[in-house]
């Protein structure tokens, strides 16, 4: 059994990793600052989930602190590897205030690396991002498409970081996975997000706003395949980026039709104008992640989506209460 280092411990996909981890029987250190950028009643929620488990350690901080990061690591020499899936996430967002995206996830994913080199870790997973590839990839896309020129601040970040990560490969001999994800759904997901927002909506009446006339497409990738792939992405590659991404994509109109059948209620929606920084269309080819990681998606659209009204259902009390804006 091994030690990991989770960064954002208390994310949405962090979490999930922390806990198949632990059930391996895996020693996880974690780290998260709990930004407040959505209700942190949701991380809570997930931190409580991790915490039960008594090979799991974790420290309220922010990977931008490098004098905290020094003493953590220096806490625990015995660290094999560093997942970092700390991130400023949301595309809309970064362009209001792409700073702080900068923040955690090029000076974070510094402070990062750095700790490898003067600790002698030799892994290191970053998640990055569909949104890299832009307006004009092929689809379904490779890892080989053109990802020079993203849409808005958060995806410049992530590309940021993953060349930040080759210069430590090739300097250091780091071995480095990147991982991007596509349009990741499933329980206690960001509240911003797609999925937890038309469940909100439609279970209570209210209005679902659809940006653009919803035939734009995306590839959903439930929760617990995108944390085996993150996990699998442990195995050396030297330096490797590797797409993970759902085998269906979806129209926003046909997924909402799936979301009525679901809930039993019909959509009230409403159409507004398509936000500049979204993309029309996400959809992963994943032979690479096939032949390097042994790794596919398993659920499905209509499992996934049925688990997210269950959980959402479950903790009605309060995730009825949590802003979606």
């Amino acid at each position: 059994m091994a030690c990991y280092f989770v960064t954002g411990a208390a994310g949405f996909i962090a979490s999930r990793v922390c806990e198949f981890l632990l059930e391996n029987g895996h020693t996880v250190v974690g780290i998260d600052n709990f930004d407040p950028v959505y209700d942190l009643r949701i991380k809570e929620w997930r931190l409580k989930r991790i915490q039960k488990y008594p090979l799991f350690s974790f420290y309220k901080e922010s990977i931008c602190n490098r004098p905290a990061l020094e003493k953590i690591f220096t806490a625990h020499p015995d660290i094999a590897a560093v997942i970092n899936l700390a991130a400023k996430a949301g595309v809309r967002d970064s362009v209001i205030d792409p700073w702080s995206y900068y923040d955690t996830n090029v000076t974070g994913t510094l402070n990062l690396l750095e700790m490898c080199r003067h600790s002698q870790i030799g892994k290191f997973i970053i998640a990055s991002t569909s949104s890299i590839y832009g307006e004009n990839a092929p689809y379904p896309t490779p890892e080989t498409a053109e990802s020079s020129f993203p849409l808005q601040p958060y995806a410049a970040s992530k590309k940021a970081a993953e060349t930040l990560c080759y210069s430590y490969h090739y300097l250091y001999g780091l071995d480095v996975t990147v991982v991007r994800y596509f349009t990741v759904y499933g329980p206690a997901g960001r509240p911003g997000m797609s999925m937890f927002r038309f469940t909100k909506w439609i279970s209570e009446g209210m209005d679902v706003q659809v940006y653009g006339d919803g035939n734009q497409t995306r590839g959903f990738t439930y929760l617990d395949d995108i944390a085996r792939g993150t996990i699998a992405a442990l195995k050396p590659v030297g330096y490797e980026i590797i797409n993970l991404g759902g085998h269906e994509s979806i129209s926003i109109n046909d997924l909402l039709v799936k979301f009525e059948k679901a809930i039993g209620k019909k959509a009230e929606l409403g159409y507004f104008p398509v936000n500049k920084a979204d993309m029309s269309a996400s959809w992963a080819d994943i032979s690479k992640a096939k032949r390097l990681l042994g790794w596919e998606p398993r659920v499905g659209l209509d499992e996934g989506i049925r688990a997210v009204i269950d959980w959402y259902r479950q903790e009605h009390a309060w995730a009825s209460q949590v802003d979606t804006e």
